[in-house]
């Protein structure tokens, strides 16, 4: 498959992972399980839509791991970042024009991550009061756990036939542990593509989101690494 053709699908998977879980987080009133299970949804739906096209990691995070695991070249992991990031930020201004068009005037949070007592404020109800150094582990470890579970269902010893729903029902499960405390990112392009469209009168998420960039990238590089070593390729 050509690098062009990858890149598009990947654009274009990136964009309906965020389109449909932010978007599920900004309208859809059906609190943190729903939300958890929108972004699942997306991902199982990618998985078999277009992962015979580029493994759909919709990602930069997951695209990291795959790198350092040695699966993928640099090159090709710096078009698959460039294609996310991309498709992950025009999903963010679809988002914002339909925000708009309800006559909503400040966006607010955004659906963005964030950590600490302003973002606690500035998101509401449920949302929990952690650190910096909390939130960059919770975001490290469970994008190790997230690589870890997309490393093994992907490889060619697994029953990858099952490997979108592993990786979806993994998802889920990393929303619904952090939701309540940085919104969840685990993934760069997500994260970018909501910041830049929040309201930084309430809150400023762009000031934080360096965190949401490296600690995906530092987990999934974890990951990548640990995986050689529990599952050496056979000579």
């Amino acid at each position: 498959m050509k690098m062009c053709n990858k890149m598009l699908a990947e654009g274009f998977g990136t964009f309906v992972l965020v389109f449909g879980g932010c978007g599920t987080a900004l309208f859809g009133h059906v609190g943190f399980l729903g939300v958890a299970i929108a972004f699942g949804l997306t991902v199982i739906a990618m998985a078999y839509g277009i992962g015979h096209i580029s493994g759909a990691h919709l990602n930069p995070a997951v695209s990291f791991g795959v790198f350092v695991n040695g699966r993928m070249s640099f090159k090709d992991m710096l078009c698959y970042w460039a294609a996310q990031i991309i498709g992950a930020i025009i999903a963010g201004a679809v988002l914002l024009a339909v925000w708009k068009a309800t006559g909503m005037s400040s966006t607010g949070v955004f659906a963005a991550n964030g950590y600490g007592t302003e973002f606690q404020a500035a998101a509401g109800e449920g949302y929990m009061n952690v650190g910096w150094i909390g939130a960059f582990i919770i975001e490290a470890v469970l994008t190790f756990v997230f690589l870890m579970v997309i490393l093994g269902a992907t490889d060619e010893r697994s029953n990858t036939k099952a490997a979108g729903l592993a990786i979806g029902l993994t998802l889920t499960l990393i929303h619904l542990i952090s939701i309540p405390l940085t919104n969840t990112s685990v993934n760069p392009a997500r994260s970018i593509s909501q910041a830049i469209f929040s309201d930084c009168a309430t809150w400023s998420a762009c000031s934080q989101l360096w965190l949401f960039i490296v600690a995906p990238l530092v987990g999934a590089a974890i990951a990548g690494l640990f995986y050689k070593c529990v599952a050496p390729k056979e000579k």
